[in-house]
């Protein structure tokens, strides 16, 4: 997905309106202006209260990219350090979009069928698009989920606990890494981890993005 196509998503899906992308500018050739972001590699030799409530952040956002009220599937086909960046506030969003596909539910996967010349539903907008993805139905749910698993998590949560509550988290990581295993068995131990994480989730005023609301709040 080439700058155009990037500026043109979060324009579509904008940050304002609870999307996880940074809030745009404008763009002008291939410069894109955003809020300023720190990557979420600067952040992997923190405290394990902020490794752990960006892991729940991470966790929370590839939830909403595959489930939402506009019934758009997000799907990676490639992560790394880069791809999430961290606001002032403490807020995780996606900041490198470039390796992002969106699928309408509803429409997509036969529309996918009818036009493989279309990359997704942004790529091509013009008319010289001639390259092809696999088919909407090769996209496997739980593929985001694998990835963050492998390569972002195990970044911000290994060797960062005592035992045993360590070796619970190592088993959650490792199992929902496994691209192998179905989608519901990925899903079930990724939700295994947020149960696990959630109370490890404080109410503090370092995570401006939910402080003070959280101090009124019976649920983080």
């Amino acid at each position: 997905m080439d700058t155009f196509h990037i500026s043109f998503l979060w324009q579509i899906f904008p940050g304002a309106e609870g999307w996880p992308f940074p809030k745009y500018f404008g763009s002008c050739g291939r410069l894109i202006v955003t809020a300023s972001t720190r990557p979420l590699k600067e952040f992997y030799g923190s405290s394990s209260d902020v490794t752990a409530d960006l892991a729940l952040q991470l966790l929370a956002i590839i939830d909403f990219m595959m489930n939402n009220d506009l019934n758009y599937f997000f799907y990676f086909t490639h992560v790394d350090a880069d791809t999430f960046g961290v606001f002032n506030n403490g807020q995780l969003f996606i900041q490198d979009a470039s390796m992002l596909g969106v699928i309408d539910k509803q429409e997509g996967r036969d529309l996918r069928k009818r036009e493989q010349k279309y990359k997704d539903i942004f790529s091509c907008l013009a008319a010289d698009c001639e390259s092809v993805l696999p088919s909407c139905n090769s996209i496997k749910e739980s593929q985001s989920l694998i990835m963050v698993c492998e390569k972002l998590l195990p970044n911000l949560l290994k060797e960062k606990f005592q035992s045993p509550l360590q070796e619970k988290i190592d088993s959650a990581l490792n199992i929902c890494a496994e691209s192998f295993l179905t989608d519901q068995e990925i899903i079930t131990a990724t939700q295994l981890l947020v149960s696990i994480l959630k109370p490890l989730q404080i109410c503090d005023s370092r995570f401006v993005y939910r402080y003070p609301d959280c101090k009124y709040s019976t649920q983080l």
